[in-house]
């Protein structure tokens, strides 16, 4: 089994508080962390990102429908009734922006990546195969609600 380094999770901490203080205007706080062995989600709206690279692996951002919303009302500007595209379209763009900005903090360090396009998963009980990467799983609490920040990276 590959082990999970700190400077991999690191610039993804720095990264989302970041973003979230920008786009959602309130200070975001940590919650517990926690590991699993593989990637999995109970949430209800995932943006899954793919690294590759010096490092390799997925980040899932997980939160609830009600979460999204909120969120997606907030980046766009207007509220959001039900979670359509435009709704998927933004809080895929909040997954864009936090794993980019991770990327070139990554790249400071010494560690080169690219990232996959988003993609938004829905639906809970969702597991994802991380071919033996363990994943570090993030809780980020704002006033919109919780995010699930789960990083599974490995050294390439």
């Amino acid at each position: 089994m590959s082990v999970l380094r700190v400077e991999f999770i690191n610039p993804f901490v720095q990264a989302s508080f970041g973003v979230l203080e920008r786009v959602l205007e309130t200070a975001p706080e940590k919650g517990q962390l926690s590991m699993r062995p593989s990637v999995f989600t109970t949430q209800q709206c995932n943006v899954l990102m793919g690294v590759t690279g010096a490092a390799e692996g997925q980040v899932l951002y997980g939160m609830s429908l009600m979460t999204a919303d909120r969120i997606a009302s907030k980046m766009i500007g207007q509220p959001i009734k039900t979670f359509d595209q435009m709704a998927a379209s933004a809080i895929a763009e909040l997954g864009n922006m936090v794993t980019g900005n991770a990327m070139t903090l990554l790249a400071e360090a010494g560690f080169v990546c690219d990232i996959s396009p988003p993609t938004i998963i829905r639906g809970g009980n969702v597991k994802i195969s991380t071919l033996n990467i363990p994943a570090l799983v993030i809780p980020i609490c704002t006033e919109m609600g919780e995010i699930e920040m789960t990083v599974s990276l490995r050294s390439r």
